[in-house]
């Protein structure tokens, strides 16, 4: 896979599953629509199996492990099968194990300050979040003039009416978000639903068309 997680779909989702029984048609389903990397959230004690299924069983997906917030997560997720690695915020512990885990990754931030810490310590691709509750387009917009060099996926309260308006700032590499994945229809095991939504989702860029 490229080097970056942000290059690789317009959109990520972003996975709460139980275990393995449903992580693997979700991703099927994902994939098979068009978004190849899935974050699977470590929310729940299936999430580190939910991880190892979808990498030994989709082709084509490229999972990697969200809500990592313990040097513990880190390695667990990567010992699952992980590619990627996600965070709601960092400590200089945090960033550390990530940084050895030898997988990209993305620590959370939501100020400026936030920013330029992990600037000067080498790190330019970010998870900003929670993107709506801490400015939106309007703060990330602000950024891209003094931190060019930052680099995000905003996640948070985005669905497909704000991704758009958020892949069409300079700074913004894709999206994290859960609208293609209802409660309803995970709730049924709709997947066909599910590959729908994540086709709509995958042609989304900037003023709603394939990029």
């Amino acid at each position: 896979m490229t080097s970056s997680v942000l290059d690789l779909s317009p959109v990520v989702p972003v996975a709460v599953v139980d275990g393995p029984a449903d992580a693997v048609p979700l991703a099927r389903a994902l994939v098979a629509g068009g978004l190849r990397t899935i974050e699977v959230t470590l929310r729940t004690p299936g999430a580190p199996a939910a991880i190892r299924a979808i990498a030994e069983e989709v082709p084509g997906a490229v999972v990697g492990a969200g809500t990592v917030i313990t040097p513990a997560h880190a390695e667990d997720a990567v010992a699952a099968g992980a590619r990627f690695l996600v965070s709601p915020g960092w400590t200089d512990v945090l960033l550390e194990a990530m940084r050895a885990s030898g997988v990209p990754f993305l620590p959370g931030v939501s100020t400026a300050s936030e920013v330029v810490a992990l600037l000067e310590r080498g790190v330019r691709e970010m998870k900003f979040f929670p993107a709506q509750a801490a400015g939106g387009t309007a703060y990330l917009r602000s950024l891209a003039g003094p931190l060019p060099q930052a680099r995000f996926c905003p996640t948070g309260g985005i669905g497909p009416d704000l991704a758009p308006a958020y892949l069409a700032l300079s700074n913004v590499g894709c999206v994290g978000g859960t609208w293609m994945l209802p409660p309803d229809a995970l709730a049924a095991r709709d997947w066909a639903r599910v590959e729908r939504l994540a086709r709509e989702a995958a042609g989304l860029s900037a003023g709603g068309t394939c990029r």
